[in-house]
């Protein structure tokens, strides 16, 4: 049976996601930044951090009261090219600018900055936040610890999160060279991706407790939250693959997000003390380099290009059409879709009805309720 997919335009779901908020109790300014993080996701093509998340990941947690709608944002510590920061489980998209915002301020003047935060929440893609560094010329970095998901190499027992390590860079062609992926094989965003649709997910993404390859993302869902089911580091099972790469990665960003600025950590983050749900209490860090310190920007981006180049027409293995560069794939996604908008399954069209109707927000009409 051919699922239903209705295309909705973007200005329309980014207000829609404010306004959601905006009944949530999140400030109006704060609501306009956490849509964008959110819309920007979906313009880019990257459909399990966009509206796709608006409902499990935010707007129950908030709900549930166990992330805060308004962000107390403080700055516990601070030099002139860092600074530490305190979350306290406000809103994650508005903590990680904010902290991304003061890293480029630093790096305008000192050259390189680097902040880190502590007792924060999801922020969504990470890729927002390194291309804010591209945008003012600079290089950006960032990553983010998450709730507990990644089995170490030979472990079956989920310790680590999906822990992205992120990187923007100007280039001088139409988009930047953006690299925004987890350090697991998969993450939780497409394997719910794969349950809304209910199809079965590749071998190798999911372990049960025997380390055995599970394809049932419903059952692997639940069974993370259990901790009876890990996801793989990148590299997959063992060694062979070199999963052993991808679990040294994963640690590194853990250790990033949260021995710097004293923040949680591993099962610390799994969002439940005594049986009760809990804030996640996650950590970021975001670095700024500013380019013109060590180089002329414009020369910077032209090699930069050129490496880009070089290696998309290197020789083709046979059979493939082309070789991609990071951050290709979301521009062409974007220039797909800037006249389509955002493809939304039933089911989520019934979670963007149910949040409609518990905010009472009557003010939106959906296409695909006609």
């Amino acid at each position: 049976m051919e699922e239903k997919i209705v295309w909705l335009d973007f200005e329309l779901l980014e207000n829609f996601m404010r306004d959601v908020f905006i009944k949530l109790g999140v400030p109006q300014e704060d609501a306009k930044i956490c849509a964008n993080v959110l819309i920007e996701s979906d313009k880019r093509g990257i459909d399990s951090h966009g509206i796709n998340r608006m409902k499990p990941i935010y707007y129950d947690r908030i709900k549930e009261g166990i992330q805060l709608p308004v962000t107390n944002f403080e700055i516990v510590k601070e030099s002139p090219a860092t600074a530490v920061i305190d979350g306290h489980n406000g809103m994650g998209h508005v903590i990680a600018k904010k902290a991304m915002d003061i890293a480029l301020d630093k790096a305008t003047k000192y050259g390189i900055a680097m902040t880190a935060v502590r007792n924060s929440t999801h922020y969504g893609i990470a890729g927002y936040y390194a291309t804010m560094a591209v945008d003012k010329g600079m290089i950006g970095i960032t990553g983010t610890n998450a709730r507990p998901s990644i089995a170490p190499t030979f472990g079956v027992e989920n310790m680590l999160g999906t822990n992205p390590l992120v990187f923007g860079i100007p280039t001088d062609e139409e988009f930047p060279f953006v690299l925004d992926c987890a350090t697991s094989v998969s993450q939780r965003g497409k394997i719910e991706v794969y349950a809304r649709t209910g199809k079965s997910m590749p071998e190798g993404w999911v372990i049960d407790t025997n380390g055995k390859s599970t394809t049932d993302p419903v059952a692997a869902l639940s069974d993370l939250i259990k901790g009876t089911a890990a996801l793989t580091p990148l590299g997959g099972i063992g060694e062979d693959g070199a999963g052993y790469k991808g679990y040294g990665y994963a640690t590194v960003v853990e250790i990033l997000s949260a021995a710097l600025q004293g923040g949680s950590y591993l099962k610390m983050l799994s969002g439940f003390e005594n049986g009760k749900k809990v804030p996640y209490k996650l950590g970021h860090f975001f670095i700024a380099i500013n380019i013109s310190h060590f180089t002329e920007l414009e020369e910077f981006k032209k090699i930069t290009g050129d490496i880009l180049r070089q290696l998309r027409n290197s020789k083709k293995m046979p059979g493939a059409e082309r070789i991609y560069t990071a951050g290709e794939k979301e521009y062409l996604a974007w220039l797909d879709r800037k006249g389509r908008g955002v493809p939304v399954n039933e089911e989520l069209q019934k979670e963007i009805i149910q949040m409609r109707d518990e905010t009472g927000l009557s003010q939106y009409k959906f296409p695909f309720e006609n």
